[in-house]
């Protein structure tokens, strides 16, 4: 057997289970021999059956005096070591009877507990020593991710073969003199030692070892990345003199603060490289972003360049529009708008003033990156809530020249009103360059978030009226448009229903949701806008980019239901004028995570540490709703708990990047195979060599 030999050619393993490994991402014996054991049981310290404590996991070593099956299928038993004896039960497990022998003895490790007077292991898991023709069980018992058909022990047994016939070809990363420069073991014994610890001491050199090599190969893929990107001269320069930015400062009928200062020229210097900005604008609900981001797009098209601005939504497109509108009018300044919902006549016509340059600024959904559009001198991208396109999707964005077929690469301007965690600013992020605006505006109110019980509405719809008998505006967002017939959840169609007809009949109430026409959205927005409406139902279509400076109020039906950044999102919609906000989490939690994430929006309104919560609740896999984040799975490190790791990897990663910046020197070789054959695939952007 070698090393990338399919796992399905191991002894013990078969086609069969080989499918249910791969279930597990095992596909070859290399695969097996890095899924590590997720815990570790110490059944080396054998107690005296004598002294058993109550309350306390121990392992004994005894002999089976009798077994039976009790009442309600329980298996109890009787063991016997020279001190003593103990009662032995197994709950509702009848089919143990016959795996259990008097006369026979066994380790047995389970919790003790007094029952009547007496000492009762409960539970326990066993295994008969000195049976013929096999080896007795390890002294620490290690427990791998098991999968249906396919448990622990079988995994065990099949990762013990795959060291005895591979280990010796698991690569080493590293030489010597940085192993101990890094003060870590070999790959070869980690893994050894991770699979088979002889002691627990062992486990957690052995952990930090491979946690650390999975980030630095992660690491080193962000930094080919980047590489990748900044090895291009051919952006657009764009200078800002003290007199354009005169100009653009003198749109907004407001001071910048500090923090949108610091970004602005962090983004300044950048665009007046020939090296293509890739920059993350990162920040709280209500913090300023857009603001920046369109002293850049003013920049650009001052220095004579297009600026596109990409949106996951139609709605939050609309509110960009209305802002530039806001901000631009009387200028001279061209913009337009391109959506999916175009008419084929409208969309032609607006291609064709792209195309020509007739067009300075160009907001949009997706529907920007399409084939046929082209643009005469591109020299500024915003992408508004990146996290909805995924990591992979942004790097595939080619912004096409309408006079050649080579690809235009304008500087790049990423924002998110999610506040990126500080791990994944290292990871997901890290091809990019943080500016953080971590100051809110002067003037903008605070928003308190209270929980209430379903059942418990009446005063909370009581404070909304006073509140729309104020002049002021409500939402109510839920988590379904309609009822269907296995979800108890409310929806929106019927709550928009019952609270006009039940609740609040002397407002207006409209209803808004994903499933209507781009024409019906905006209809209701603006009757919103406009005050026309006082309450709007939704969907959580108004998560991010709907600005009413006139709603003070958000109910937010089945709060356990969202995720901590919807949540932030959803909250940061209400208290955006001179009034506070108020946000209500109607909520039922039916476990300690859900309770969790309403504790925490009670208890914060601070984005960043909510954002580090969500990671370290969902994971990064889920953190933003969609696993669209361009890494595997992590094998054995913890982004949260594994942190200072992370940052070591990170800066051994670049220091090896900038020493072979292409990974060709012939003692890389075993790095640049490593990194290929674990995100090659995934990540797609890398090119080494």
């Amino acid at each position: 057997m070698r090393i990338d030999d399919q796992v399905q050619f191991l002894k013990g393993v078969g086609p069969a289970r080989a499918e249910m490994f791969r279930r597990l991402g095992v596909e070859t014996v290399r695969d097996l021999l890095y899924l590590f054991p997720r815990g570790y049981e110490d059944r080396s310290d054998i107690c005296p059956v004598l002294k058993l404590e109550s309350g306390e996991k121990q392992t004994i070593i005894a002999e089976c005096l009798e077994v039976r099956v009790a009442h309600w299928k329980n298996v109890e038993a009787a063991f016997a070591d020279q001190t003593g004896s103990v009662k032995v039960v197994w709950f509702n497990a009848a089919y143990l009877k016959d795996q259990i022998h008097p006369g026979k003895t066994y380790r047995l490790t389970g919790r003790v507990m007094l029952y009547k007077r007496h000492m009762q292991m409960q539970h326990p898991s066993f295994h008969e020593l000195g049976v013929a023709g096999e080896e007795d069980e390890a002294p620490i018992v290690v427990t791998y991710p098991a999968t249906e058909g396919l448990q622990s022990r079988t995994i065990a047994r099949a990762a013990a073969t795959a060291l005895d016939c591979c280990l010796g070809e698991a690569p080493e990363l590293f030489s010597p003199s940085d192993l101990k420069r890094l003060a870590m073991p070999s790959a070869r014994a980690s893994i050894k030692d991770l699979h088979q610890p002889t002691n627990l001491k062992k486990i957690a050199p052995a952990r930090r070892r491979m946690v650390f090599e999975e980030f630095f190969l992660m690491e080193l893929a962000v930094a080919m990345r980047r590489r990748n990107a900044r090895r291009h001269q051919d952006a657009p320069v764009i200078p800002v003199s003290p007199k354009v930015d005169e100009h653009i400062r003198r749109r907004f009928p407001f001071a910048l603060t500090a923090a949108q200062d610091r970004a602005l020229s962090e983004i300044v210097a950048d665009i007046a490289q020939a090296v293509p900005m890739a920059r993350l604008l990162q920040g709280d609900v209500g913090c300023g972003k857009t603001v920046v981001a369109l002293y850049g797009v003013l920049a650009a098209v001052a220095a004579g360049c297009q600026a596109a601005i990409m949106t996951p939504t139609e709605i939050l497109t609309e509110q960009h529009f209305a802002n530039i509108e806001k901000y631009l009018v009387g200028s001279r300044v061209r913009w337009l708008l391109l959506t999916g919902s175009l008419s084929t006549k409208e969309r032609q016509a607006a291609l064709a003033r792209i195309r020509s340059g007739e067009v300075d600024i160009v907001i949009g959904t997706q529907a920007l990156i399409q084939q046929d559009v082209t643009f005469r001198n591109l020299g500024f991208v915003v992408v508004d809530e990146q996290h909805k396109f995924g990591v992979l999707q942004r790097a595939e964005s080619r912004w096409r020249n309408a006079e050649s077929d080579k690809p235009m690469r304008p500087h790049y301007l990423v924002m998110t009103a999610t506040p990126i965690p500080r791990t994944l600013a290292l990871t997901v992020f890290g091809d990019l360059d943080v500016s953080v605006i971590d100051q809110m505006p002067p003037g903008r109110q605070p928003t308190a978030t209270r929980w209430v019980r379903p059942g418990k509405a009446l005063e909370m719809y009581e404070e909304v009226r006073m509140e729309v008998r104020d002049g002021r505006q409500a939402y109510v967002v839920c988590p379904l448009v309609e009822e269907t017939d296995n979800s108890d959840l409310k929806a929106a169609t019927e709550e928009a229903e019952r609270l006009q007809k039940e609740v609040f009949a002397e407002f207006r109430v409209a209803l808004l949701h994903g499933r209507m026409t781009s024409e019906e959205k905006h209809a209701v927005m603006e009757e919103f806008r406009t005050g026309r409406s006082q309450i709007l139902v939704s969907t959580i279509v108004i998560e991010v980019g709907i600005d009413i400076h006139n709603a003070t109020i958000m109910i937010i039906e089945h709060a356990e239901r969202f995720g901590l950044a919807q949540l932030h999102q959803l909250r940061g919609r209400v208290g955006r004028g001179a009034n506070s906000g108020m946000c209500y989490l109607v909520a039922d939690p039916g476990n300690d995570i859900a309770a969790s994430r309403i504790k925490v929006m009670i208890e914060t309104t601070d984005g960043f540490r909510i954002a580090e919560e969500d990671l370290r609740l969902r994971g990064p896999g889920e953190f933003f709703g969609t696993r669209q984040h361009g890494l595997p799975e992590l094998r054995i490190g913890d982004l949260i708990a594994d942190y200072d790791l992370l940052q070591l990897a990170r800066d051994e990663a670049s220091a090896l990047v900038r020493q072979d910046s292409d990974l060709s020197r012939p003692e890389h070789q075993e790095v640049r195979h490593s990194l290929l054959a674990r995100y090659g695939r995934t990540m797609e952007l890398i090119e080494v060599g």
